[in-house]
């Protein structure tokens, strides 16, 4: 089994700005992103940074979308980093110079070739800046693909502390570089080998470059309140570059939602199935005949006659009425090895219903 920490690393390096309170507020904000950004091809020689103020450089460029009119573009963080690489010139050495410097040391730098840069803008502001081999997935069609085929995952529990507000610990972020999603479903839980697993999966994506597509999916026995999945089993993992075949990897993604629901189902349909022969089937007319069977399943004595107990309180002796006994039983144990001890010889006891 498995420690996931994917959702423990988004929840800390998140600021609030970038956090969601709802799948449903997450798609807005991405289908919004995606309506005011616009991809716009250009030659190298046409951007022209130039300083704006001592600190400040903006970008110019005749826009061939716009009939050929100039205009005045910011750049984020990431444009900036995407700049300078394309300048093949340091991020720190540029940041350590003036606006001016750094005007001059672009216009010395920048290639002057017709093979066409791909800017990716929103009103005044360059998102990204890539070649022609960048191919770009909008995170509003995964969200908008996660919300016909995982219509039962929910982001887990919120964990609202480390000055973080309600909104900061969902599992929903996106920003001006990428998005992450974590779901979960909380009434997904099926047995895996005597043990209690539910679904999940996680979801990453970015428009501008910032990383790849990916979405890895697991079954979980728990979740803390900082997003830690423990004891992960099934972990299955995709990710790919955002190329030419990028728009395939999301019928690719739907395929891997689609397994994990039909293999929730059909482990949950299986587990009521034995739920339901649990609560009907008697292991004996008495208590005696009770005990036997038990003591043949590695339960000591102690713990028999308090189950017998607890069991004869409820007036039955079947098989989920026992588990049921073991478990609250175990649930008052002090010691974790001891409570794992029961929990496993009453998980044993549900094979007899299989």
């Amino acid at each position: 089994m498995q420690v996931l920490k994917r959702g423990h690393t988004e929840l800390f390096r998140r600021g609030p700005d970038e956090c969601f309170n709802s799948l449903a507020d997450l798609t807005r904000f991405c289908q919004g992103q995606k309506a005011k950004s616009v991809d716009r091809w250009l030659p190298p020689r046409s951007l022209r940074p130039r300083p704006l103020a001592l600190d400040r450089l903006v970008v110019d460029f005749a826009d061939p979308a716009a009939n050929g009119t100039d205009g005045t573009y910011q750049m984020n963080d990431w444009s900036f980093t995407q700049l300078c690489q394309l300048a093949k010139v340091s991020r720190d050495t540029v940041n350590r110079v003036t606006a001016d410097t750094a005007w001059r040391v672009f216009q010395d730098t920048l290639p002057d070739g017709n093979k066409p840069l791909q800017l990716f803008t929103e009103g005044e502001s360059i998102r990204s800046i890539h070649g022609v081999s960048y191919t770009r997935l909008y995170n509003a069609d995964i969200l908008a693909m996660l919300a016909e085929f995982a219509t039962d995952f929910r982001p887990p529990q919120n964990a609202a502390f480390g000055g973080k507000d309600d909104a900061g610990a969902t599992g929903l972020y996106a920003g001006e570089q990428d998005m992450f999603v974590f779901l979960i479903d909380p009434t997904g839980w099926a047995e895996i080998e005597g043990q209690s697993f539910a679904p999940g999966f996680f979801v990453w994506n970015s428009e501008v470059g910032k990383r790849s597509l990916g979405i890895q999916t697991f079954w979980f026995q728990a979740v803390c309140q900082n997003h830690i999945v423990w004891d992960a089993v099934e972990v299955v993992e995709f990710t790919r570059k955002h190329t030419a075949s990028i728009h395939d990897s999301l019928a690719e993604m739907r395929r891997i939602v689609e397994q994990l629901v039909a293999k929730r189902d059909q482990r949950r349909d299986g587990f009521a199935k034995v739920m339901l022969k649990a609560m009907k089937t008697r292991l004996g007319d008495d208590a005696d005949e009770v005990a036997k069977v038990l003591i043949q399943h590695g339960i000591g004595r102690n713990w028999i006659n308090q189950a017998l107990e607890i069991a004869q309180e409820q007036g039955r002796f079947t098989i989920f009425a026992m588990v049921d006994a073991l478990t609250r039983m175990a649930g008052e144990l002090k010691f974790a090895g001891e409570r794992a001890e029961i929990d496993q010889k009453a998980a044993g006891l549900l094979t007899l219903a299989i």
